[in-house]
């Protein structure tokens, strides 16, 4: 038996353990590096860089006004960030530092979380959460929000498949997940209802590259592993009960941190397949 078949999978384990982060801490998301990026270190409206060893430093502070959620690399390295508070999507630029608006909208309530497909498009929720009502929407290569479907419960998780192919989407208080079919140019259509969770809520999802969804159930205190067809193959017990998002990194992308809002911290386990971000750096 070689090493990577004793390797002892699903095992959470704290990652950071100071605490450097507040309880906006969200959005995790991984450079071609390895570098993990994390919403809100030290205080809020700031982006933190953890290194692969568990270094935590601030990365970014955020204009005057904004706060960010969701974070997304495009093709070539630009950070996106969900902008909740400024009602915007932002790019940072990695070399220079540089923070600028990508899109913006007025009549968006955040947005909260955000999905790319391989060619840049760009999905997100939004959610209103004093109205337990939620919006979806597409962010086109030319920077222009089109809403895409509107009056949905609590939209928070979005994630493409790998082949994308198709759109997951979850309602934190309804405890759905939806799937929807989804074109090349980020049409969607077919929505059906992939899993119901019976208690607790849900945040943040993401794929591996078997098409599997990690979903983050918030005030559990576990990450639920559901295969393509809905089905519960995993749930990952954390040292947290309130998980707001999941990414993938490591060397070989079979690394999962979970960012950990009563904690201020973020656990780590090991998976079998690799995070599908993981493919969109080769």
């Amino acid at each position: 038996m070689d090493n990577q078949q004793q390797e002892i999978l699903y095992q959470a384990k704290p990652f950071t353990t100071g605490g450097e982060f507040t309880a906006g801490i969200e959005g995790p998301a991984v450079d071609n590096e390895g570098n993990l990026f994390v919403v809100n270190v030290y205080k809020e409206g700031t982006i933190g860089k953890v290194t692969p060893q568990g270094e935590v430093s601030q990365f970014v502070e955020l204009p005057p006004g904004s706060t960010g959620n969701g974070i997304r690399f495009t093709r070539a390295g630009t950070m996106l960030i969900a902008d909740y508070t400024g009602h915007n999507v932002l790019q940072v630029n990695m070399s220079s530092f540089e923070i600028s608006v990508y899109a913006h909208h007025p009549d968006l309530n955040q947005p909260n979380d955000i999905a790319i497909m391989d060619n840049d498009i760009v999905f997100a929720s939004d959610p209103s959460w004093k109205n337990g009502t939620g919006n979806l929407w597409r962010v086109d290569l030319d920077g222009n929000f089109v809403l895409l479907e509107s009056e949905m419960g609590t939209t928070n998780g979005i994630e493409v498949s790998p082949d994308n192919k198709t759109l997951y989407v979850n309602e934190s208080v309804q405890r759905n997940v939806w799937a929807y079919d989804i074109t090349d140019n980020g049409e969607i259509r077919n929505k059906r209802l992939l899993i119901q969770f019976d208690d607790f809520g849900m945040d943040g999802m993401r794929c591996d590259t078997d098409g599997n969804l990690y979903i983050t159930r918030h005030g559990k205190g576990t990450v639920a592993k559901v295969s393509p067809e809905g089905k519960l193959l995993e749930e990952i017990v954390l040292s947290g009960s309130k998980p707001s998002n999941i990414a993938f990194g490591g060397l070989d992308g079979k690394t999962a941190y979970v960012t950990l809002q009563d904690s201020g911290n973020i656990d780590s386990f090991r998976v079998a397949s690799p995070g599908r971000a993981f493919l969109l750096k080769k």
